[in-house]
This record gives structure tokens, sequence and C-alpha cells, in this order.
């Protein structure tokens, strides 16, 4: 399946606009901060698996709001899909200014003991190979030596990397893990290109992917385990992530910031 894009009223390459790709940008987390990045004068790629008309819902409030965006469908887990995504968006959008890893999954709750090797791999392959290989098309856009001009890569992790999610999924916990390790080795590397990579890590937030889990109602079980007795929204995470893109942000690199509630 190639990348495609659904346009909006808005076409062709931005002139003044600072280009965003949010993968996994379709719903959750992802979706709010699409919406954010174009209330802040993004042009924003709205990638998407599966759920084209989530995705172009996306499109559609950023567009009421008299921002740019276009949804663009591609499996992050596979490595010609991520090359046409971006390839896609070079055309038009314009260059890549901000990166935002989002896209990940978990798979039903269950102890290490009971889990197969598939299962391990799928869930590796989707959260941080696909991570990587995003980073590196974003790479050879935003460095300086490839014509670009710097640029900010934000990988979304989880409070799951600290706290290893035991008896629920610790494959998911290690492949955050293996996000925080990309995220500090990737901003000594690219650092001296002026390309800041940073991640957020939330902790429960109310999002659908609890029900992937298989337990719809896990943020409200937790409520009362959080210092500050709540599940957090997708617009604070969001909020983490765009001060990371922000030129306050300018010194702020291979950091975390926990939104978690205090857990």
């Amino acid at each position: 399946m190639d990348a495609s894009a659904h346009h909006g009223k808005e076409q062709g390459v931005s002139e003044s606009r600072k280009v965003m790709i949010v993968t996994g940008g379709s719903r959750g987390i992802g979706a709010a901060v699409a919406r954010l990045a174009a209330r802040r004068g993004y042009a924003v790629c709205v990638n998407y698996r599966q759920r084209s008309d989530a995705a172009d819902e996306v499109v559609r409030a950023i567009e009421a709001e008299g921002g740019q965006a276009i949804a663009v469908a591609a499996d992050v887990a596979d490595e010609g899909q991520v090359v046409q995504l971006f390839k896609t968006v070079d055309r038009e959008l314009g260059r890549v200014d901000a990166l935002i890893n989002n896209a990940g999954v978990l798979e039903t709750q269950c102890r290490l003991e009971d889990m197969d090797a598939a299962r391990m791999t799928r869930i590796l392959t989707t959260n941080v190979v696909s991570a990587m290989v995003c980073c590196r098309e974003a790479v050879r856009r935003m460095a300086p030596r490839h014509g670009g001009r710097g640029g900010s890569i934000v990988n979304v992790s989880s409070v799951a990397s600290r706290l290893g999610s035991p008896g629920e999924y610790i494959d998911y916990a290690a492949s955050k893990g293996a996000m925080d390790t990309l995220t500090i080795g990737l901003s000594k590397e690219v650092a001296a290109d002026q390309i800041r990579v940073n991640g957020v890590r939330p902790g429960t937030i109310y999002t659908e992917m609890h029900a992937s889990g298989g337990e719809p109602g896990r943020v409200d079980r937790l409520a009362s385990s959080i210092p500050l007795q709540r599940g957090g929204t997708v617009e604070e995470v969001a909020g983490a992530v765009m001060w990371f893109c922000s030129d306050e942000a300018g010194y702020t690199t291979g950091s975390f910031i926990e939104v978690s509630g205090g857990k």
C-alpha cells in the first residue's frame, strides 16, 4: 500500500508554516498533538494506518480553524511505507521541521510467561523499529548537510518504560524503554545538526488504547493510585510535546517530560 494523501482546502507546499509529521495521528494523543500544532502555525501531516475516517475528521477540524493539514496512510511498521510517507510530505507540505513519533500498539494484558515471540516481535517492530526508521528519514531532511534547517523530534514514550508494566504488558514497557534509549543516543548524535530529540512519557491517560489491552476502564481503576488522583487528558500530553517543539525548549535535548500525575 502506497502512502496516499487526502487533501484539504489548502494544497501545495507551505511557504511560511513549519511542517510537522505526527505518526498515529488519527486519534488519541496523536490527534490532540496534530490539532494543537496546527493552532500554533504548523502545517500538519496526520499519519494513520487504517482509520481514514478518523484521520479525515482531524484534518477537517484543523481546516475549520484555518489551519493546514493532510492525512496520509502508511503503516509505519513497514519501511517502504515510511519512505513513501516522507516523500508525500516533501511534495505536499515541504521539508519537515518536526517529527512526533506517536504511533504505538499494545496487546491484551498478560504475563510474560504467556506471550509468544510473534507478539513480542509485533510490539517491538511497531513501537521501536518504526520510530527509528522515521527518525532516519527526518534526519535526512532536517540536517543542514542534507540541505535542512535543523528540527525537533519528539518520541512519545510511556511511564511503562520506568515501571515495567508487570502482569500487563512487559513487552510494551520494554519497547518504550528502547524508545527512551533511542531518544538519548540520537539526541547526542544529531545535536551538531541542530536537531533536538526529546521524549514525553505519558502515564495513565484517557485514550482508546486501554481497550486494546482488554480493559477499557483501566484509567478509572488506577486513578486512586495516582498522586493527582485522576487520569490525564490527551491535551495535557499534547502540551508537553509542543513545548519540546517550541523556541522555549531551544536548549533542551535528550530530555524527558513525565505527564503522569506524579506516578
